[in-house]
């Protein structure tokens, strides 16, 4: 949807886009490219957990140190600002792998040629666009990785902290809450994550498209019409006045029933194995 034609349109919304791939691609086209987004989403997911936990632990060094106040706790905003960081980090160790998984996604048994799997799509990229065509879209990524790491860990620490200290509805028991009010907060912050960093999201994927020689075909329906974008702010330009500002949050309900519940089953995890393991550090220390 992020990337359909505006002059070609063969879905609208969800359900019907289901079944335009089930019609014309079954079953595989509906999981297509996901064992790519698997080999990326444990790496990433590695990375920007310990760079959060290091980011706080350091950021909060340094505020007691400013304030003089050796019992001060991560704020709000500081806590956005170690999300902030581990997203960056995450987003750029894992950055080629975003790429072509979103190539192989929307790649067609019509197109010219075929990335058989990561690998061979990787090496095709590098070898027929440069080394540089591996983090096209980009900056667009960090952009909207911002907000988007940085509000999920704030909103799910900071709602934590509150429940635990009002304890409404009797939903927290001492300092514990349930793993369903865990996955709750999760789901909230992954929601206000989605929606604001979306149309960052919508470009970074367009962009990622730009240089790709069979990328016309899928972007601009039957035309071989060039696809270039000369930035991200030629992107946003192009996008709205061609497509109108709603283009900028195509594809939004089915990306959020996809990664709202992704988002809080990662958090509550993450919690759950670490105390498995006796790893007494927690997210919010």
């Amino acid at each position: 949807v992020q990337v359909q034609n505006p002059h070609s349109i063969k879905y609208n919304g969800t359900v019907q886009g289901l079944k335009y791939i089930w019609r014309t691609e079954g079953l595989r086209g509906l999981f297509k490219g996901n064992g790519t987004n698997c080999a990326r989403i444990v790496p990433n997911s590695a990375v920007k957990f310990f760079s959060y936990e290091e980011a706080s632990r350091g950021i909060l060094w340094f505020y007691r140190q400013q304030t003089g106040n050796e019992d001060a706790e991560l704020t709000p905003l500081l806590r956005l600002g170690a999300g902030a960081c581990a997203g960056i980090i995450a987003m750029s160790a894992t950055y080629p792998m975003d790429l072509v998984r979103g190539r192989i996604t929307v790649q067609t048994d019509k197109s010219p040629s075929q990335y058989r799997g990561i690998f061979h799509a990787l090496r095709t990229v590098f070898v027929e666009e440069g080394p540089r065509a591996l983090y096209k879209g980009w900056l667009p990524s960090v952009i909207g990785v911002i907000p988007y790491v940085g509000l999920n860990f704030a909103v799910y620490e900071s709602l934590k902290d509150w429940l635990v200290k009002t304890r409404p509805f009797g939903l927290a028991q001492d300092t514990e809450l349930s793993v369903t009010t865990k996955l709750g907060c999760g789901a909230i912050a992954g929601t206000i994550g989605q929606t604001v960093a979306y149309p960052l999201d919508v470009i970074r994927r367009r962009m990622q498209m730009g240089g790709w020689k069979n990328a016309a075909s899928v972007v601009t329906g039957e035309s071989k019409a060039p696809l270039e974008y000369s930035g991200m702010v030629d992107a946003f330009r192009k996008t709205v006045r061609h497509e109108g500002v709603g283009a900028l949050y195509k594809g939004l309900v089915p990306n959020s029933v996809k990664v709202v519940p992704s988002i809080a089953i990662a958090f509550v995890t993450y919690e759950v194995v670490k105390d498995i393991l006796g790893v007494e550090m927690r997210i919010s220390d």
